[in-house]
């Protein structure tokens, strides 16, 4: 008779953390955590990879292309009042033969 080796009982996973075969499995689940937790972190082979997070958050981080935020900050600059035109040198000119 062969003695079947019982595998170590599987240890739960942090909060917030997934391997990426269970996210796949489960990402409906994964979706709803993220809105209810906050950001989700996605392993693969045991190394952080992607971390998931809602539409708003992304939004949020991302920021608007509008430029908006350099030009506050241009304004905000102690150093405003500052003139940086470069200085203009005179250049030759050539004479042209047509």
């Amino acid at each position: 008779m062969t003695r079947k080796s019982q595998l170590p009982p599987k240890l739960p996973r942090p909060p917030g953390r997934w391997p990426l075969q269970d996210a796949k499995a489960r990402f409906s689940e994964l979706v709803r955590r993220v809105r209810s937790e906050g950001p989700q972190l996605v392993t693969v082979h045991g190394r952080d990879e992607v971390v998931v997070v809602a539409a708003d958050e992304f939004r949020r981080l991302k920021g608007e292309r509008t430029g908006r935020a350099l030009v506050d900050a241009l304004q905000a600059s102690p150093y405003r009042d500052v003139d940086i035109e470069p200085r203009r040198g005179q250049m030759p000119v050539r004479d042209v033969d047509l």
